[in-house]
Parts: C-alpha cells; structure tokens; sequence
C-alpha cells in the first residue's frame, strides 16, 4: 500500500482542529456556562448530561451502521463529515446563545440546543475517525497519521485552554454571556473551514474488492461488537481514560476559582495541559519504537496519578511567581501521560479493526469507532454528571467562599476521582489487552493474504 503524503496528513488533522475546537469549548465551559453564568441548578446539568449520553447509546451505533454502509463517489466518510459539520456549527451557535429566558422554558432550550448538539456531533466525528484504518495499513504510517490530528486536536485544546476566557471578555466585554456566544460563533466558522480541507484534499485507501464485501446488518453490527473481545477491552480503557482527562480539564475552572482562590490562573493550568499533551503525542511514535507500547501504556497512566495527587493534597505557594511555576509543573506532570494516551488509544483502536478483519473477514471501521465516538461522549456525560451532583453533594454555591467541607469535595472530585480511573485504567489494560507486536503481525500477513487471494 503506497505511503500517504504529508499534505494528506496535513490536511486531514487539520480536520481535528476544527472539531476539537468545538468539542474543548463545550467540555471545558460549557457547565461552568450553564451554573455560574446561566445560573441552573448544578443537579439539572448533570443529570442532562447524563440523558444525552443515553440517547446517544443508540444513536451513535445507527451512524457508524449507516456509514459503514453508505457507498458514494466521495467515499464511506466524506459526505457524512461535511453534512455533520455544517450542523453541528449552527447547533453550537445556539448552544452558547442565551435568548434570555426563565424557569422551565430556559431548561427547555437548554436541554433541547445540548441534544441537537450531540447528535450532531456523532454525525461528522463517527465518520471523521473512521478513516485512520482506512488510510493505511502499514504500521509506521499508522503511528504517524494515527497521531498527527491529536496533535492538531491538542493544539485546539490548547488554544481554548489558554484563550478561551480571555476571549470570552474581549468579545464580551462585562457580558459573560454575550462573550461566549460571539467565541461559539467564530469557533463555528472555524469549524467549517477545517473540515472543508479535510473533505477536499483526504481520500480513503482501501482496496476496491474489500470495500465491496463489506455490507452490515444490524444484526451483524451486535454480533462484530459483543464477540470482538478486544473492543471490548479498548473501550472501556478509552472509557476510564475519558472520564478522567475531561473530569480534570472541565473542573479546572472551579478548581482554581474556589480551591486557589485565583480563576485567572485555569488559563496557566490549561495553557500548560495543551503543551503537555503535546509533547506526549509528538514523544509517543519515538517512545513506542524504542521501549514498546506497552512500556508507553504504562508511563500513560502513572504520570496522570503523581500529579492528581498534588491536586488531591498539595498546596500551591503564596508567591505569585512560583505558585505559577508549580502550577505548569503539575499540569506538566498530568498532561504528558495524557498525551501519550491520546495517540497510544487511537492507534490500539485502528488495529482492533484489523483484528476484527482477521477474527470475522470483515472490515467495520465505521461501527467500532463510533463506539469509541460514544465512548468520549459518554465519559463527558459522566464527567459533567460527577461534577453537576458533586457539586450539589458538597453544598457548593456559586460566587462565594466555600465551606472547608466544601473545599475538600472540589479536590477530591479534581483529583482523587481520577486517581482511583487512573488505576483502573493500568489494571485492565495489563490483565486483558493482548494486541502484542507479534500477534499484530500475523493478524496483518493473514489479512494480506487474503487480500492477495
């Protein structure tokens, strides 16, 4: 299989930029939009987050069905991305517009503007992360595309981390709320442009006679997911991973506002979570070379639990200056093993789809990532529900001094949570995940093998 041009690479994570643009701005503030600026009980938030979510365990399996099946002179993914996308930014708009309503109809809108957004959201991600495997087959290459849009996406975070409050006031002056909705516009039109490179300049490259053997029942979608045992595996570490990475990133603001006593200073903890995360995805293709995955699996989760224990425990210094210094080191800490989790689950994601060719004959890119598209929804639904009723079980009140009681719940949910996820995380990965290097290279000389036949 010939090797992808880095244009190619290019543009397609330039794809992700956009996306994560969007998927940052809702993750990181959308529930400190909704209980400090909207002023809605922090119960119904979570508890919305959660039912979204619900809807989504069966919607996002029907959208990786109907792009697993869908045939077009663009390809499987292409048009889905494009359609998803134009739908998704208007949705956004809406989702940060504050009509000025009260009471039940502001809950309405509310609960309605998140819905549409997620469904939406399934509509252009399922497709867009289903072209990894369909790209390359060559496992180098694969590392390397497979990386290259969290990078981007990294990036994305990065901005939205740093820039995204600072915005919000520039935009909107002493109006929070006007602030937000100008951002969730520009972020809209961004969002537009990046997927309009990707659906331009990035085919997919898959072998004719395969694609044409590929046709998936409903039936046989149950089937390929409760049988691949590996799907299983990846997903719930990819689960345990998401819950912990966008618990962290989503409380930060209230972190650093009650427990800190210092909202500017989310921006220096975010700006250096996106660096971070960075240096771990451009370190883990040379890291997986050199030491292995596994190596790498396990540096992924103990870096994220040193540095919650500071969160859980530590104490920052009152002086300004190394105050900010430790507060870029933890972030540091945290954010590396994150990054190299980033690009190590994508490409443990793209080889479950070789492993499925091999174990059933069939390739179902578009099934098993939506699972994964699930998966990250989900975990952000489970993140935003442990913050909305944590923050209701611990007697929070927005704008003002918390209780020490109180204090010590904000901690505990920033880093004791992830913590306990974080071990989870390395416990099942070594007892049950068993893609070795080897086992992968058979699985692709047998798959090459019946290619050539």
């Amino acid at each position: 299989m010939r090797k992808l041009s880095w244009p190619v690479k290019i543009s397609y994570g330039v794809g992700a930029f956009g996306k994560d643009l969007v998927y940052a701005i809702v993750a990181t503030f959308f529930t400190f939009y909704l209980t400090d600026i909207c002023k809605i009980s922090p119960i119904f938030v979570g508890y919305l987050f959660l039912a979204a979510r619900l809807f989504d365990a069966i919607n996002d399996p029907i959208m990786g069905l109907i792009v697993d099946n869908t045939r077009s002179r663009w390809g499987r993914f292409r048009p889905w991305i494009l359609l998803g996308t134009i739908l998704n930014a208007i949705v956004l708009a809406f989702l940060f517009f504050n009509p000025g309503l009260s009471g039940n109809q502001q809950l309405t809108y509310v609960a309605v503007t998140y819905f549409l957004w997620g469904l939406t959201y399934t509509i252009m991600d399922i497709p867009y992360w289903s072209m990894v495997p369909a790209l390359t087959s060559d496992e180098k290459e694969r590392n390397t595309v497979s990386v290259i849009p969290r990078i981007f996406a990294s990036i994305a975070w990065l901005v939205i981390g740093s820039f995204g409050l600072k915005l919000v006031k520039w935009l909107g002056g002493d109006e929070q709320s006007a602030g937000f909705a100008w951002l969730a516009l520009a972020i809209s039109g961004i969002f537009l442009l990046c997927s309009l490179v990707t659906v331009c300049f990035v085919k997919e490259n898959v072998p004719v006679q395969r694609a044409k053997r590929e046709h998936t029942s409903p039936k046989e979608m149950i089937r390929i997911l409760v049988r691949n045992d590996q799907v299983i595996v990846v997903l719930i570490l990819s689960l345990l991973f998401n819950i912990s990475f966008q618990l962290s990133n989503g409380f930060a603001v209230y972190y650093f506002k009650y427990v800190v006593g210092v909202e500017e200073q989310v921006a220096a903890y975010l700006t250096a979570a996106g660096i971070a995360q960075l240096c771990g995805l451009f370190g883990y293709p040379l890291l997986a070379s050199r030491i292995g995955r596994k190596a790498v699996f396990s540096a992924s989760g103990f870096f994220p639990i040193a540095g919650f224990a500071f969160l859980l425990f530590g104490v920052l210094p009152e002086q300004a200056l190394s105050r900010l210094v430790t507060i870029y080191l933890i972030s540091g800490v945290v954010n590396f093993g994150i990054g190299l989790s980033l690009g190590i689950l994508t490409v443990m994601l793209a080889d479950v789809v070789d492993y499925g060719e091999y174990k059933f004959g069939t390739r179902n890119e578009s099934i098993l990532f939506s699972t994964q598209t699930f998966v990250v929804k989900f975990a952000g639904a489970l993140s935003g529900f442990i913050t909305g009723a944590g923050l209701a079980l611990i007697g929070f009140v927005p704008d003002a001094v918390q209780t020490v009681g109180a204090t010590w719940g904000i901690r505990i949910i920033m880093g004791g949570i992830p913590i306990v996820l974080s071990l989870l995380y390395l416990g099942i990965f070594w007892r049950f995940y068993r893609l070795d290097s080897a086992f992968l290279a058979k699985i692709r000389q047998a798959c090459r093998g019946d290619d050539a036949a």
